[in-house]
């Protein structure tokens, strides 16, 4: 793993500083040590640029797409991006901002995770002029000799520096040491890649760092280390495929279109600076535009535009972006809806449950009660949870979903 790489160092790259300074700085919450990696790029000198995602699912959503552009304005300046999926480590379970012992996943499950991910890498990313690892390749093949030697790279005590190990740890929670294994893991990926930079979400920085810990342990260059602002989903939380919260970058254009519109006002300035290539002038005139009294729908039907175009071109955009307008503006119906086949009196709750529609009865019911389950028919809302369908009829199941039910006869 460890090749020559001196024809490799030898290429020029881009030195341009304003590009230097946008990657430096857009989206960013951290660089360490900025002032070293500053200059290295300015140098000309060309990086060996690592990041690793787990395929805890098996679709990409927009915020991880986010670190994966970053990893493309490198790849722009001429740097070597170096790919890792962590199909061994996501075994182990990343314990980043969790506040409980994080489950370990199945290798079935990340088998079925893998089937697309390169794909979907690859939307953002050149893959012809990248490495792509996965981490099993080393990590499984370590024998208990060379765990023990990685394992004396930290201390229990820099372990329990880490916030979620120390809050634990103080109120007598469990703490595995199957969790501190994690950030060693992480760690010697960068040594495995020789790794010169590593980019990742601000959650991630106590693994980043551990990275040039257990670099410097072997004796190697430490890497400098960028991590980037957090995307919070559409409801308000992080954005994570474990919330449901997500949208991928592999949704459909409508979907996706929808999914955008339906984000929180206050995001709107966030997702334009973490999912689109829009100019940051630009997105500074928008949020001036607010305080002037500006309508956010206007925005997000831009922002919507931005990020569909971006993972399916432009017509497939304004198509998402006419069908919107269609359905949710002017009242119509989706040519795509989906049809569902039903006994007479059937229960509409049921049927929606067994198509996930709806994830339970009781989502059914709170739909009903907030006055979000429509009868497209005749535009009235369906007020008993316990509905049953008799006639054909579409209905309208919260902001974004429909159904056409046809009653056999």
């Amino acid at each position: 793993m460890m090749r020559n790489i001196f024809n490799f160092r030898s290429r020029p790259t881009n030195t341009d500083k304003e590009k230097i300074h946008e990657i430096l700085t857009r989206g960013v919450e951290d660089v360490f040590v900025k002032e070293e990696l500053e200059k290295k790029l300015l140098s000309g000198k060309r990086l060996r640029i690592k990041l690793g995602f787990d395929p805890t699912g098996d679709k990409i959503h927009i915020g991880r797409a986010g670190i994966l552009r970053k990893l493309r304005a490198f790849q722009n300046l001429g740097h070597k991006i170096v790919f890792i999926v962590g199909d061994f480590t996501a075994q182990i379970g990343d314990p980043s901002d969790k506040l409980e012992k994080r489950p370990m996943i199945s290798k079935e499950s990340i088998k079925k995770n893998l089937r697309n991910y390169k794909a979907q890498v690859g939307k953002i990313i050149d893959m012809r002029k990248a490495e792509f690892h996965y981490n099993s390749a080393w990590l499984s093949k370590l024998r208990f000799q060379e765990i023990t030697e990685l394992a004396e790279s930290f201390s229990v005590q820099q372990m329990l520096t880490r916030r979620n190990f120390k809050d634990r740890f103080e109120k007598s929670e469990e703490v595995s040491l199957r969790e501190f294994l994690y950030p060693l893991m992480q760690g010697y990926d960068s040594v495995m890649v020789n790794s010169d930079v590593e980019i990742g979400g601000f959650d991630q920085l106590f693994n980043l760092k551990a990275g040039r810990t257990i670099q410097k342990h072997y004796g190697m260059a430490q890497q400098d280390v960028l991590t980037l602002k957090m995307l919070e989903g559409t409801d308000g939380r992080k954005m994570s495929t474990s919330w449901g919260n997500v949208i991928n970058i592999v949704d459909a254009p409508n979907d996706m279109f929808g999914k955008v519109m339906s984000i929180r006002d206050n995001l709107i300035s966030q997702y334009f600076l973490l999912c689109t290539d829009l100019p940051e002038a630009e997105i500074r005139a928008i949020e001036s535009g607010f305080e002037l009294g500006s309508n956010p729908r206007d925005a997000k039907m831009k922002l919507a535009v931005e990020i569909v175009t971006l993972y399916h071109g432009a017509k497939a955009a304004e198509g998402a972006k006419e069908a919107f307008t269609n359905t949710f503006q002017k009242g119509a119906i989706p040519d795509d809806v989906l049809e569902i086949s039903l006994a007479p009196n059937s229960s509409l709750a049921d049927a929606l449950v067994a198509h996930n529609i709806v994830k339970s009865k009781n989502e059914f019911r709170r739909l009903v009660e907030e006055g979000a389950v429509q009868n497209m028919e005749d535009k009235t809302p369906v007020v008993d949870p316990n509905f049953s369908v008799w006639k054909d009829a579409t209905f309208k199941v919260g902001k974004r979903r429909f159904v056409k039910v046809k009653v056999q006869s």
